[in-house]
């Protein structure tokens, strides 16, 4: 069990609580961004992995997996407080289907909706939450999810530059291009308190979304799905000037667009490699895999 936290001290607590109430037995480590508002001190006495920086939630993810010795890994949001037979439902789908390499809960809000039950492939290359449990799916959502170690390492591991935002859905599709698939299980439930960790629809959150789901077609897409999402990111980035009643959302905003497209060509060389290397490790085309879930 792995929870990544930075300036956790208000919600950790509950989060921590709901685990020791677990039915299946389990080892938590905790990954401790540099938090400074006090949770090193909530969190002592429980295996704490401690960090010199903020390194995000993928980077702390990434950071971890090295003192992972269990089968499955799970991944859990400082932010989201577990039923007591989350992790063995999420046990139990996973022993029962070997072909799965990651099984994805049921995130419900405060007032019982679910906010996601596993991530959908948009047709333009966007993960989205689905609502409809109990099914396989493309993705799933890392906010409280199992994933079989094993795999998890075969793909790659974890993307740490992401920082934050797609390092799931990357993931997922690298689980997917080595043939594995990802479950959906309705009863393995958690409450998240959705935007408690991270400030939703700020600049910084659009940026990581902007720039990661970029990074990761460029690494998991067909080349013409990477080439087409990136020209369009382009070219609505310089009309955007030009154009009238533009929305307010951060992600219109033409400098921090620019700041996106800035990292993704300097990071190009790099996931270039990293593109070769994910499709050598494959055994399903990534033609086949946007066939099956692009638009779906």
């Amino acid at each position: 069990m792995v929870v990544v936290t930075w300036r956790g001290r208000e919600h950790i607590g509950a989060c921590l609580d709901a685990l020791e109430t677990q039915k299946s037995p389990h080892r938590t480590i905790i990954v401790d961004n540099a938090s400074d508002d006090g949770t090193a001190a909530l969190i002592r006495g429980y295996e704490v992995l401690r960090l010199d920086r903020n390194r995000g939630y993928a980077g702390g993810l990434a950071a971890v997996l090295d003192l992972v010795r269990t089968p499955y890994v799970a991944w859990l949001n400082d932010d989201a407080e577990p039923d007591p037979t989350w992790l063995s439902e999420l046990e139990t789908a996973l022993e029962d289907d070997p072909t799965a390499a990651a099984a994805t809960s049921s995130m419900l809000l405060a007032d019982g909706s679910t906010q996601s039950s596993g991530v959908a492939l948009t047709a333009d290359g966007y993960g989205k939450d689905m609502v409809l449990a109990g099914r396989e799916v493309f993705g799933f959502c890392g906010g409280a999810a199992l994933v079989r170690t094993s795999e998890l390492r075969r793909a790659g591991g974890v993307p740490a530059s992401f920082f934050c935002y797609y390092e799931d859905t990357d993931t997922s599709w690298r689980l997917r291009l080595n043939g594995s698939r990802v479950i959906s299980v309705g009863p393995a439930r958690v409450r998240h308190r959705h935007g408690a960790s991270t400030r939703l629809g700020s600049a910084l959150f659009h940026r990581w979304n902007e720039r990661n789901r970029l990074l990761m077609l460029l690494r998991c897409a067909p080349l013409f799905v990477a080439l087409r999402e990136l020209g369009r990111f382009a070219v609505i980035t310089s009309l955007l000037p030009f154009r009238k009643n533009v929305p307010q959302a951060a992600n219109f905003r033409v400098g921090l667009r620019l700041r996106v497209l800035g990292e993704v060509l300097v990071r190009l060389p790099v996931t270039m490699v990293q593109r070769w290397r994910i499709g050598w490790r494959a055994s399903v085309s990534r033609k086949v895999v946007w066939r099956d879930w692009g638009g779906r």
